[in-house]
C-alpha cells in the first residue's frame, strides 16, 4: 500500500510539473473520444430508426387509372368488381397471411395528402383527383415479405403496380450510416495523435526526471516502482479527457437529440441521455487501455532502469 501510495505521489508531482503538456493530452482525448462518442450515438440512432421506421414500413398497392400505361392497365381503369376482388385477396385471400392490417386510400384523399406534402409546390395546384391513384395501403407482418406481396399482386387486374418505401429509406440510413463513418475516420486520426501526444508527453517527463530515476536505480529501487508513475501519468491525463468526452457525448444525447431535435422532427423516436450511458464506459475503457499501452512502451523503450 506504501508503495502504491509512493508512486501516486510522484505521479501527481510529474503532472504539476508538466501542466501544459498534460493539459495537451487532456484535450486531445476529448476531442478525440467525443467524435468517437458521437459516432456511437449516431449508430444507436439509426438502428433505433431502422427498427422503429421498419415496423411501420407501409407497402402501397396501386390500382389503375385512365391515365395508366396501356402495359400495366390493359384493361383501364381499375373496376368496382377488380377492387372488391383486390379487397378480399388482403381480407381472406392469399395476400391475408402476410398483412397485419391495411387502409383504402380514394383519389381525393391522395390529392389531399399530396397536396398537404407539398403545399408550396405550384405543380400540385394543378393536379386533380382523376391524376392521383386509388391505392391500399398494407403493414405487413413481416417487412421483408414485401416480394412475397409483391409477386401475389403481380398480373392482378385493376393493379398498375405495388411500391413500399425501403428504397427510400435504405437511401437515407445509407447517408446516417455515411456520416457515422466519417466521424469514425475523424476520431481514429485523432486517437492516433492522442496516442502520440501521450508517448511524446511521457519522454519529456522521463527526460526531466531522469537524475531523480538515477538515484533511484541506485538505491535498488525496481524496474516496476521507477515506471510505474510514468504509466499512471499518460493514463489519468487520457482518463481526464475521456471523462470530459463522457461529458460531451451526455449533453449532445440529452439536450441536442432528446430534446432540440426532438422538437424540430416529429414522428421520429430520438435516443435519449440514457442510451449514452452505454457508450460512456467504452470511451473511458478506450482512452485507458490506450494511454496505458503507449505510456508502458514509451518508458520501456526511452527509459532504461
Amino acid at each position: 500500500m506504501s508503495q502504491l501510495m509512493y508512486q501516486l505521489g510522484e505521479t501527481f508531482s510529474s503532472l504539476r510539473k508538466n501542466v501544459a503538456m498534460v493539459a495537451s493530452v487532456v484535450l486531445v482525448t476529448f476531442i478525440s473520444l467525443s467524435f468517437v462518442g458521437t459516432a456511437a450515438l449516431m449508430q444507436l440512432q439509426v438502428n433505433q430508426m431502422t427498427e422503429d421506421f421498419y415496423d411501420r414500413l407501409e407497402i402501397s398497392v396501386f390500382l389503375c387509372t385512365e391515365n395508366s400505361a396501356e402495359a400495366a392497365c390493359p384493361t383501364g381503369a381499375v373496376t368496382d368488381a377488380q377492387r372488391e376482388n383486390i379487397e378480399e385477396m388482403l381480407t381472406t385471400g392469399a395476400a391475408s397471411q402476410y398483412v397485419e392490417s391495411f387502409r383504402y386510400e380514394s383519389q381525393e384523399e391522395a390529392l389531399e395528402n399530396f397536396q398537404a406534402a407539398r403545399e408550396d409546390s405550384v405543380r400540385a395546384e394543378q393536379v386533380t383527383a382523376e391524376d392521383m391513384p386509388e391505392s391500399f395501403r398494407l403493414l405487413l407482418v413481416d417487412p421483408q415479405d414485401f416480394l412475397l406481396v409483391n409477386e401475389l399482386f403481380a398480373g392482378v387486374a385493376g393493379v398498375e403496380n405495388v411500391a413500399d418505401q425501403q428504397e427510400v429509406l435504405d437511401q437515407v440510413f445509407g447517408i446516417l450510416n455515411g456520416l457515422t463513418v466519417v466521424a469514425l475516420i475523424i476520431a481514429a486520426v485523432m486517437i492516433l495523435c492522442t496516442v502520440l501526444l501521450v508517448s511524446t508527453t511521457i519522454r519529456l517527463s522521463a527526460f526531466s526526471r531522469r537524475r531523480e530515476t538515477s538515484i533511484m536505480r541506485m538505491v535498488g529501487a525496481s524496474k516496476s516502482m521507477i515506471r510505474t508513475p510514468f504509466i499512471f501519468e499518460g493514463i489519468i491525463a487520457a482518463a481526464l479527457g475521456a471523462l470530459l468526452a463522457c461529458l460531451a457525448t451526455w449533453v449532445v444525447a440529452e439536450f441536442l437529440m432528446g430534446q432540440w431535435l426532438a422538437q424540430q422532427v416529429t414522428g421520429i423516436m430520438f435516443i435519449s441521455a440514457a442510451d449514452s450511458w452505454i457508450v460512456m464506459p467504452a470511451l473511458l475503457l478506450v482512452a485507458v487501455l490506450l494511454a496505458g499501452l503507449s505510456s508502458w512502451l514509451t518508458v520501456r523503450k526511452y527509459l532504461r532502469v
